[in-house]
């Protein structure tokens, strides 16, 4: 039998239990809506939120979703994306005169093949 150890303590029961960390975890945050509005600058990117110390310096991955009001308009960088109410998010930025901007596309160079 697997685990058993005769009258002893099996080792899984002995030894002592730690709770699970996400390694993403470290490089994702999330900001309000109302937080923004911190910001002295008009265009928001991942390095204006680590300047004005919204975010940890380790962040790759930021979201914004919908809570409280938004005071003023800014202009959104494409790599940072909005939550599952993001409808309403962006009505709430452009409703404070504020824009998202889009990805540039990139063309990808077509290989040919003989």
């Amino acid at each position: 039998m697997k685990g058993f150890e005769g009258g002893q303590m099996p080792l899984q029961r002995r030894l002592p239990k730690f709770g699970f960390h996400s390694r993403s975890a470290r490089t994702k945050a999330s900001l309000r809506l109302s937080e923004l509005n911190q910001l002295a600058t008009k265009s928001i990117n991942l390095q204006a939120l680590k300047d004005a110390g919204l975010v940890r310096k380790n962040v790759r991955h930021v979201k914004i979703f919908l809570s409280g009001q938004l005071d003023k308009g800014l202009t959104l960088d494409p790599s940072i994306k909005l939550t599952a109410g993001a409808r309403q998010a962006i009505m709430a930025l452009k409703g404070s005169g504020g824009t998202k901007t889009k990805k540039s596309s990139e063309t990808k160079p077509t290989s040919s093949k003989k």
